[in-house]
């Protein structure tokens, strides 16, 4: 199927083709007919599936045929800044020069510069929840005419505890409006939230292909201690293989931290979290994506909307707190068609938690060690049985353990800070 086949507007599809997309995703097979057609949707969907197309295209067209208005019209929440970003950019690329007026409100930009864009002519507002309420308990925003609202990642949003600013911005706007939910799952409390939300809304289920999967290969070591940690993470950084890697942290002030202690080893290393504000954020992206850096040392702030090609390994240095934020984090590695290497680096006292995210991925990380650095320590058997060819199987419930700089007090610092639709 092609893109002309969706009822999109001639300029929206030399858009999509100057972009150099041929074949629609299914997703947007499915979603964006019926976003033309005015109805609302409930999407579950896959990560880099191509839903930022499949909500904004029919978006894009809608704000064409309408024509200017004094209001904006079409709003955009979201998780994560870096989300935001990626979804305004990818709207500004669709639209072209002559496109609508964006905003993008997110946390940790300068209030200056967001009020400036709000001043202005203004048709499409990409937000983060809490930074929306800022401006609306301010009185700098008006919502009255949004005939759009779309919850991008809403199962991520309300896991972040949106819930009642989401609610909240919900209530300020029309009730005649079109919403679009996307989300990991449509189930449980994403689910309720969508059923007092949305009005005879169409479900849309796309289910995970093994021909949309990375190819990564995923390992787990595991250490004695802290300092073993250390020392596995030293090997694994010292490979020739090793282009560029993402190493995650459970915590902001571990990610300075071990950030730090790298840097100090001599590598070209930089940290993101979510205490840096938007311009240290955006330099540590842009140090990465330029290959002035080989090394990111992040929190799961960087799980989820960083694709940057080069990525060749993830390391889970600490593991995360839901088996879903493993899945996003070996993701970052493997893109565009590339091989990448997961490793995960746990404790002992971890097993039960590797064997969660086991469970919730339905394969079991295959258990491996570094000459000379092996535990002292048995591993425990593993939830389910390794099978041949476990190794290049993905992904992604909860795992906590101690995290790198947890006995450290205080707020970390703020370190030298542009994610694909």
């Amino acid at each position: 199927m092609a893109f002309a086949t969706l009822g999109l507007a001639p300029k929206l599809l030399q858009a999509v083709t100057d972009a150099g997309f041929t074949q629609p995703t299914a997703v947007q097979v499915e979603a964006i007919p019926l976003a033309l057609a005015g109805h609302d949707l409930l999407v579950s969907s896959q990560t880099g599936s191509g839903k930022t197309a499949a909500f904004m295209l029919p978006c894009l067209q809608r704000l064409m045929a309408a024509g200017p208005s004094r209001l904006p019209r079409v709003l955009v929440l979201t998780p994560t800044r870096e989300l935001a970003q990626q979804v305004a950019k990818a709207t500004a690329d669709f639209a072209g020069k002559r496109g609508p007026h964006i905003a993008v409100l997110v946390g940790g930009a300068p209030y200056a510069v967001q009020l400036k864009q709000l001043r202005g002519p203004l048709d499409i507002v990409v937000a983060t929840p809490g930074r929306l309420m800022d401006h609306l308990q301010r009185g700098k925003l008006d919502l009255s005419g949004i005939q759009t609202l779309v919850l991008d990642e809403a199962d991520r949003m309300l896991d972040m505890g949106f819930i009642d600013d989401i609610e909240a911005i919900a209530a300020r706007l029309p009730a005649a409006r079109q919403t679009l939910l996307f989300s990991a799952t449509l189930e449980g409390v994403v689910g309720k939230l969508a059923s007092r939300m949305t009005r005879d809304a169409r479900r849309i289920e796309i289910a995970r292909t093994p021909e949309a999967a990375p190819k990564i290969e995923q390992k787990l070591l595991f250490a004695d201690g802290h300092d073993h940690k250390l020392r596995l993470l030293d090997h694994l950084l010292s490979d020739i293989e090793l282009k560029q890697a993402v190493v995650f942290t459970a915590t902001k002030a571990g990610a300075e931290d071990l950030a730090d202690r790298l840097e100090d080893q001599g590598h070209a290393v930089e940290a993101l979290h979510g205490d840096m504000n938007q311009g240290a954020r955006n330099r540590a992206l842009r140090a990465l994506r330029e290959g002035r850096a080989r090394i990111l040392v992040a929190t799961d702030v960087a799980a989820r909307g960083l694709d940057v090609p080069g990525i060749s390994h993830v390391v889970n240095f600490d593991l995360p707190m839901q088996a879903e934020d493993y899945v996003h984090r070996i993701g970052r590695t493997g893109r565009a068609g590339r091989e990448g290497q997961a490793y995960t680096l746990a404790h002992h006292r971890e097993q039960g938690k590797v064997r969660g995210i086991e469970r919730y991925t339905g394969i079991a990380i295959p258990v491996t060690t570094l000459p000379g650095l092996e535990p002292k320590a048995r591993a425990a058997k593993p939830a389910i049985g390794r099978k041949a060819g476990d190794t290049k199987k993905r992904f992604g419930k909860p795992g906590q353990g101690k995290s790198y700089g947890d006995s450290r007090t205080g707020n970390p610092g703020t370190r030298r800070s542009r994610p694909s639709w």
